[in-house]
């Protein structure tokens, strides 16, 4: 149980990498989904197009929210969008940063996905067979004579082999050879486009706002680092409050056994009761509970905790920090000047 423990520990304190080792594990994934997957085009001029859009939209869409479902900060940024204002106002600033930072590595799996069908080929043959130039690549006299459904009926048959029987108008190893090249050109495209993308956003972008970088940075891991340690606390009060309302029942019930057992006996027993003690260690979990120990104060405690959050500002009763550092607007007061004497005895 200690080793589970540490590991927990481990990937709390190192939750960053974790989560990118998650979203780098789910790009593996997704590579490997498509290549265990049977892409069988229908080969249906109408159906081509909207089968290869599904290929190639629908899975990205669902590892874009499956790679925000396993970020634990979704429901932090939600939040923090719909609590209301309070006694703390809501950066826009924090907000778009807590944003971005997930959606940059949610994006890792959906472009990964994309880049390995582009590179493969099958989607963009299947939705871009019907425009493949027959006058330039086929037979193009015979063109001529074929209306243009039953042309695009044949040419929507060039991914199936098996039912493809246009070889004397236009050979399918050069359609294929064609379409897939054209695909693979465009890949290589999209992962040069989302590589120098992401180089912007990551380098770039904190070179020229850096102060404004470094504040949504800092407040929205203080965000996450508050949400825990107000979790934590919580959790110890409901620890301590459980425990001194145990402790309370098996008291009660002892006391009434008690109760139950003298009764009807002779009154030979002092008059005088002898007060009941209280354990050490329930005063320690009644300290634990900081004076909350009924329902609907720890209710009223938790709504005023989500509706206005105490500002972030510490020593309210002090005044404010100026720009220097130093509190006040007033002249400082002098420094004192402390000597310090050393004899040798």
């Amino acid at each position: 149980m200690d080793k589970f423990r540490m590991i927990f520990q481990f990937l709390q304190s190192n939750q960053e990498s974790f989560m990118n080792g998650i979203c780098g594990i789910m790009a593996l994934a997704s590579a490997q989904m498509y290549s265990a997957f049977d892409f069988n085009c229908p080969c249906l001029p109408g159906y081509n197009a909207a089968y290869s859009a599904g290929i190639l939209l629908a899975p990205p869409l669902v590892l874009f929210l499956l790679g925000l479902v396993v970020n634990n900060n979704v429901s932090m940024l939600a939040e923090e969008w719909k609590r209301p204002p309070g006694r703390r106002a809501k950066d826009p600033a924090v907000l778009r940063y807590m944003f971005c930072s997930m959606a940059q590595r949610a994006l890792i799996a959906p472009v990964v996905w994309v880049a390995v069908t582009l590179l493969d080929g099958k989607c963009f043959l299947c939705a871009f067979c019907t425009a493949v130039p027959v006058s330039a690549l086929g037979n193009g006299s015979l063109a001529p004579g074929l209306t243009a459904p039953e042309l695009a009926r044949l040419l929507a048959r060039v991914p199936c082999p098996e039912i493809y029987d246009g070889d004397w108008l236009l050979a399918r190893e050069v359609a294929v050879r064609y379409l897939r090249c054209i695909s693979q050109a465009l890949g290589w495209s999209f992962v040069l486009l989302t590589t120098l993308l992401a180089f912007v956003v990551r380098s770039v972008r904190p070179c020229f706002t850096q102060a404004a970088f470094l504040k949504s940075k800092y407040w929205s891991h203080y965000i996450d680092i508050e949400r825990k340690l107000f979790d934590e606390t919580c959790t110890e009060h409901a620890k301590a409050f459980a425990k001194v309302c145990i402790q309370q029942f098996f008291e009660a019930m002892n006391h009434d056994l008690e109760l139950g057992h003298t009764h009807g006996t002779l009154a030979t027993a002092p008059a005088s009761e002898a007060a009941p003690t209280t354990p050490d260690g329930a005063e320690e979990e009644r300290e634990k509970l900081r004076g909350i120990t009924d329902q609907g104060t720890m209710n009223r405690l938790l709504t005023s905790w989500h509706k206005c959050k105490p500002p972030l500002r510490l020593g309210q009763e002090e005044p404010p920090l100026m720009g220097n550092g130093w509190a006040g607007g007033g002249p400082r007061p002098p420094r004192k000047e402390v000597a310090t004497y050393f004899s040798k005895v």
